[in-house]
Order: C-alpha cells, then structure tokens, then sequence
C-alpha cells in the first residue's frame, strides 16, 4: 500500500495571523511578516503531527492509493473523512490502464474507518501482477474554520510549542505535550487488525 498526497495545503488556508495572535507578537514593526515563513513551517509540522497520532486530515485534499490487492472483499482506507473517491483505476502487469465506471463501488462514510466496496457486488479483481490506484478526497473541509475546534486550538497549541522550543538543545522531553494530547484524544483512531473492518 501506498499513500501519496496529490494537493498540499495552500498557504492562503493556514491560519498564519491566528498564529501570530496565539503567539501574541507585535504587528507595525519594520519586520512585520518576517516571521510569516517560520510560521508556515511550524504550522505545517504541527498539523502534521497530529493528523498522524489521528489518522484524520484537517484540511481536505486529495489523495491516491496505490495497492496490490483488497483486504477482506472490501477496502479500509488509511485516512479519513472521506468526503468521496475521484476514481478508480486498475493498472496490469504491463502498466496498462482501465478506469473502473463510479457504478461499480461505493464510499462507506465512518468517521474513523471509511471503506470501499463494490456496489451490488465484490470490488473488482486487481489484474494479476497489476494494481489499483484509488483516488480520493479527505479532510473535513478546505477552510480553517470547517476544522473541529480542539483540533485547531491543538494546532496552534502544538506550533506554538515547536516556535517557542526553536532553539532547544534537546533538554526537552519527548512526544506532544499534555495539553495537545487532551485535545486530539478523542479524535484518535484505535486500529485492530491494520485498520480491517469493524
């Protein structure tokens, strides 16, 4: 299995102002936005670190999968919400390409384990020696604001620490601190079997 992103985050969607809000620095000074790139990378890693202790994206965005087989008839994937899957492509031995027509599989929307399935039937057989590349969006919208709450305020929690902590010799103790991991608890994922059905 292999999960790739195909649309980052674009700058104009982080909450960089919020940020510096959060940070309480001073505006009307000769560097006003200097700070703005450092911002952007905190926020980026931070978001980034909890998406991955959640197994949910905050801001939506397309992915692909890419996987040699299915698992148990129906297919987990590995992110959520899913908000819909783009397409459906199976790829021989060869590299070969045929799209699989939207009638033929369905999205199972679950907050924690969405899943593909066939529609009426199985999913479709993956050419022997071939592949499956599955396109889909996630995330819970493309604006700050559509992000639950305790997420953003984790986000901006979590960056803060990594600003603030820039110039640490590494004395600080490992993993996120006690205040994002309150915030993020109720949002984490328990995976049984990789992530199979329920």
């Amino acid at each position: 299995m292999m999960l790739t992103e195909e649309t980052p985050v674009p700058l104009a969607a982080l909450p960089v102002e919020e940020m510096k809000d959060h940070l309480r620095m001073g505006s009307g000074f000769a560097d006003d936005g200097l700070q703005d790139g450092l911002i952007e990378t905190y926020l980026r890693a931070a978001m980034a670190a909890i998406e991955g202790r959640i197994g949910k994206m905050l801001f939506q965005r397309r992915f692909l999968l890419v996987l040699d087989c299915w698992r148990d008839g129906e297919q987990a994937l590995p992110v959520s919400p899913v908000s819909g899957i783009v397409s459906l492509t199976l790829v021989d031995g060869a590299g070969g390409e045929v799209s699989v027509p939207a009638t033929a599989y369905r999205l199972v929307k679950d907050l924690h384990r969405p899943r593909l399935a066939g529609k009426g039937a199985s999913l479709p057989a993956i050419p022997s020696e071939g592949s499956v590349k599955v396109i889909f969006d996630a995330g819970f919208g493309a604006a700050w604001t559509d992000i639950p709450v305790d997420l953003r305020q984790a986000v901006l929690l979590l960056a803060g620490e990594f600003y603030e902590q820039r110039h640490d010799d590494g004395a600080q103790a490992a993993g996120l601190p006690f205040g994002v991991v309150t915030l993020i608890e109720r949002w984490r994922t328990v995976r049984i079997l990789g992530g199979g059905k329920k």
